[in-house]
């Protein structure tokens, strides 16, 4: 216990000095996960006014809460996730398990039969601190997602998705391959360099897996 309350002081501490999180926390941001995402968007110029979007994942609201202020108002922004999270305006938020038929069926509902132009993922799993069973776990996530951007985004669409390096990590960027056009691997500044976290990107997607 005396570990843990030392390892749970120490990240408190750097989490309270940490920029980021001082400047999200002066612009009103829900977390200081919106500037990863909004290095990756800009970089790869992946918004445009008008667009769909669904946040998998999305408590407490970072990215979409982003989303929706770079969009300007123009567009449409589903967040989803199974922890509940407070209202966004001008953000549709389904609380549910996408698993679930009858959540799958609620979202399409709500998008009246468009498909997303991007799928954002910023899912992962409660860690444990044993890779053994993180790892796993965060690649399962991952599977889900991509599975979901196979029946939901349109072809040419975008998939934005946080991955732990680590085993299954190769054979999932491999998998991503076959599905997009162009697949890179970025490392925001946002991101705390001790993370294993990384995300990919995978532009163009093909109109049926290969």
């Amino acid at each position: 216990m005396a570990k843990r309350s030392q390892s749970s002081q120490r990240w408190l501490k750097e989490h309270f000095a940490d920029p980021y999180v001082k400047r999200a926390q002066a612009e009103g941001l829900r977390s200081r996960a919106a500037y990863k995402l909004e290095e990756l968007i800009e970089r790869d110029r992946l918004l445009k006014p008008g667009m769909v979007v669904v946040d998998l994942g999305a408590a407490p609201g970072g990215w979409s809460q982003y989303v929706r202020q770079a969009m300007g108002g123009q567009g449409r922004v589903v967040a989803m996730d199974i922890l509940e999270m407070p209202s966004l305006a001008g953000v549709d938020f389904l609380h549910g398990d996408f698993r679930e038929q009858v959540v799958l069926s609620r979202l399409e509902a709500m998008l009246e039969g468009r498909q997303a132009d991007l799928v954002l993922s910023d899912m992962a799993p409660n860690k444990s601190g044993v890779d053994a069973v993180d790892q796993p776990r965060m690649m399962h996530l991952a599977e889900l997602a991509i599975d979901f951007a196979d029946g939901h985004l349109k072809p040419g669409g975008a998939f934005l998705i946080k991955l732990f390096q680590g085993v299954g990590f190769d054979d999932y960027i491999r998998d991503m391959r076959r599905r997009y056009e162009r697949v890179v691997i970025r490392k925001p500044d946002a991101s705390r360099k001790r993370s294993p976290e990384v995300y990919a990107l995978g532009q163009g997607k093909r109109s049926l897996p290969q």
